[in-house]
């Protein structure tokens, strides 16, 4: 039970594509299909547990029975949720509550998420952050409905990261796929959804009252580093790192052999190789438990690693 396999969630959206079908070779629900929820314990969206005597149980289960699996950091909740979007057309902007706003508000943890960009057509862009200094000239704008004067866009390639803190006003354009770290919540806060309407010919609902009280105003923009080394020729890479999670990049080009300390969430994004003799390849997604006191991997390919 050292290393645990999952079976994704699919989730439709209305902005939704095929791209998670044609890139990572996933069954699909339908051609709308949004995210996957790769390695998921919430309640209703659990990943299933593939392999090992485990096989069967979700991911929610094995973190409540197995506290042995997730060392000595065990909050009641399993704390991250990683996915991968496909943006087919612009999701709404939006904006998520942090912890302090959450715990007030009956809502069991905050949203911070950060992306790493793995596809993106020519000059696809995100929205990241306003151009209100007060909250009162950010209600104005608002009002007015001059969103093309309110948000901000910046355009994004293929290898970018994004660090996403809660606070922040963001939305994911068309053409864009990531893979997302993040709290594990699911709450979201629309401030503007381009006024589409849902199948049912309704515009999605909006929570302007809450985008209002939880937006850094004005919107500060950390200055994001992103240091590397190197163990041999393969090259580890380090998003981010804060009291949420650290987000790495692990490019393995030859046989890596490393310590573990504490359980590891890992998404293959590229490539196919083995990690304790066990197979992987572009697509899966696996935790690293406790009980794997040391790792060898071997192949070459790209893993996405997030941790507490």
């Amino acid at each position: 039970m050292d290393i645990l396999f999952l079976q994704p969630k699919f989730q439709e959206r209305i902005w939704g594509g095929t791209k998670l079908k044609e890139v990572f070779g996933y069954d699909i629900p339908s051609p709308h299909t949004g995210e996957c929820w790769a390695i998921s314990a919430r309640l209703g969206n659990e990943s299933i547990i593939k392999n090992s005597s485990l096989a069967g149980k979700t991911l929610l289960e094995v973190y409540e029975q197995y506290p042995e699996l997730f060392g000595s950091l065990h909050p009641i909740h399993f704390p991250l949720l990683i996915k991968i979007i496909d943006a087919s057309s612009d999701l709404s902007v939006q904006v998520h509550p942090n912890d302090d706003y959450a715990f007030d508000h009956g809502i069991d943890s905050g949203k911070s998420e950060c992306w790493i960009v793995l596809a993106a057509e020519e000059n696809a862009s995100i929205v990241y952050g306003h151009t209100a200094s007060t909250k009162e000239e950010f209600i104005q704008a608002i009002n007015a409905g001059v969103w093309n004067d309110l948000l901000v866009r910046k355009t994004v390639k293929a290898g970018d990261f994004i660090n996403v803190p809660a606070g922040v006003i963001h939305a994911l354009g068309k053409g864009i796929m990531v893979l997302e770290s993040q709290q594990s919540s699911d709450t979201t806060y629309r401030l503007y959804d381009y006024d589409r309407l849902d199948d049912q010919g309704q515009k999605r609902q909006l929570h302007i009252k809450e985008a209002i009280e939880v937006s850094m105003i004005p919107h500060v923009e950390e200055k994001v580093q992103v240091p590397f080394s190197y163990l041999g020729r393969n090259k580890i890479t380090r998003y981010v790192s804060n009291k949420y999670f650290t987000v790495e990049r692990w490019d393995v080009l030859e046989s890596l052999t490393m310590v573990n300390e504490s359980y590891q969430l890992v998404s293959c994004i590229e490539g196919s190789g083995t990690i304790n003799s066990q197979p992987f390849q572009k697509g899966d997604h696996f935790v690293i438990t406790s009980l794997a006191k040391r790792l060898r991997l071997d192949g070459f390919a790209s893993l996405i690693v997030s941790r507490v």
